[in-house]
This record gives structure tokens, C-alpha cells and sequence, in this order.
């Protein structure tokens, strides 16, 4: 029988969602609790990765069990045991084929910037200090909005087939000294929301204009594009599913 889990988690002490050699990803760590739970060996499939650092609000799995659950019981065991940076939102029982990862339609990411200096964001924002021109920045979101090739903001080695993915949201918004991104599309590759950003934060320094933005996604050039930003500032936070799977 197959059951769906919403998880949140900070990123901070693991190396990201995938199961690792060397290093603890959020999975391994799930992956135990529930094997040590349920007495049996237990694996789980993700709706996506994050990389090492990330935030995560809502990230959903899939894992599958001999006999039908306790939801209740279990997810309060399953909260119980796990590490306090680490929590399951909810368990909901699924038709056996639903996939977690390819039955998402969309997903949404969030940016943090802080343009002063301020240790209760610290670990959830990236601190950036020069002077920005939000506009321009917003300006260049909307360009990302469609279908485009985005190897120019893909890790360069990577697994995908494609770099063409589908962008349904992009923009900016200031609280104060708060800066979001806010991205939302139908799937994304490695590395893609922290090149995006900061590239637009090159633009919001007027390193280039809005003309270069449109060329680098163009160009298809990882080399083109502006740094990858601090893992901490991101969050993956929304997974989407068609009406009635979750």
C-alpha cells in the first residue's frame, strides 16, 4: 500500500535531500527512522533534490507498506523520533501508482536577501550589501517567464535530458530590508533558482543591463551567467499535485 508524507526540514546540518556515500542527506535520515519504526526495510522516493543547505516548507515522498497505516499513530511516533530540524506534516494513503516525483505538476521556490545586516535572519537569508535597483530586478524576472532552455543556470554535470523547463511565476517583493524571489515552475534543474539569482542581483547592481539578462538566456552558457548564491536564503516551497492525489 502506498502512502504520500509532506515533510518540512531545515537544510543547515545536511548535505541536501539525496541518500549520499560520504555525507547525510534528509532522506537517509527519514529512511532510518521509519525502517527502525516499521521493523522492515523501508525506502523512500522524493518529489524532488535539494541541494546541501537548502530550507525546505514542503517537500512531499512516497514510500510503500505490506499492511494499511495508523496515520494518526504514525505520524506522531515519526515525529517523535525524528531530529527536531526535521518534521512530517501529514500521511495520506494514495492509489499504488501515484509517483511523488513524477505525478508533481509544479514547484515553487523562495529567495531571501537581507540587505542589512541582521543575525535573526542569519541561516535563512544571504546578506547582501550593495545598493540594488529592485525594478530592474523585477523587470528581468518576468523575462524568465515561459518555456526557455535554461542550461545557461544549470550545474554544468547533471543527469537531465533536457534544460527546457516552463516558468508560470517569477518576481520580486520588498518587505523593509527583506528581499523575495519568488519562482514557481513546472520542474528545475541543479543549481537553477541560485544561478537565476543571482544573476538578477547582477542586474540589480547594474552590472549588466536587462538586454544582457535576455542574452545569457539565450546563449545557453553556464560561464555567462552570475554566481550560484548561498544554498541558506533558498526554500523549496510548495509541491504541486493534479486535484484528488494528495
Amino acid at each position: 500500500m502506498r502512502y504520500f508524507f509532506e515533510i518540512s526540514y531545515n537544510g543547515s546540518r545536511y548535505s541536501g535531500w539525496q541518500n549520499q556515500a560520504n555525507a547525510v542527506g534528509v532522506q537517509q535520515v527519514v529512511e532510518d527512522a521509519l525502517t527502525k519504526l516499521m521493523r522492515e526495510k523501508i525506502a523512500i522516493v522524493g518529489s524532488g533534490r535539494t541541494d546541501a543547505g537548502v530550507h525546505c516548507e514542503q517537500q512531499f515522498f512516497h514510500a510503500d507498506f505490506k499492511n494499511e497505516l495508523d496515520t494518526d499513530d504514525l505520524l506522531h511516533r515519526l515525529n517523535s523520533f525524528l531530529p527536531r530540524d526535521i518534521a512530517i506534516r501529514s500521511i495520506v494513503k494514495v492509489r499504488d501508482d501515484a509517483h511523488a516525483r513524477y505525478d508533481a505538476r509544479q514547484r515553487s521556490y523562495r529567495y531571501c536577501v537581507t540587505t542589512v545586516k541582521d543575525p535573526l535572519l542569519m541561516g535563512y537569508s544571504y546578506y547582501f550589501f550593495k545598493p540594488l535597483n529592485v525594478k530592474a530586478m523585477d523587470q528581468a524576472a518576468g523575462l524568465l517567464i515561459g518555456e526557455h532552455d535554461f542550461t545557461s543556470f544549470s550545474k554544468v554535470k547533471t543527469d537531465v535530458n533536457h534544460f527546457v523547463c516552463t516558468i508560470k511565476k517569477a518576481r520580486w517583493t520588498k518587505k523593509k530590508n527583506l528581499l523575495v524571489f519568488e519562482i514557481t515552475a513546472n520542474r528545475f534543474l541543479r543549481g537553477m533558482v541560485r544561478a537565476i539569482v543571482g544573476t538578477l542581483l547582477d542586474v540589480g547592481t547594474e552590472k549588466i543591463s536587462l538586454k544582457d539578462f535576455q542574452e545569457i538566456i539565450k546563449g545557453k552558457d553556464r560561464k555567462k551567467a552570475g554566481m550560484n548564491v548561498p544554498a541558506e536564503g533558498l526554500f523549496l516551497a510548495e509541491v504541486k499535485y493534479s486535484k484528488g492525489l494528495v
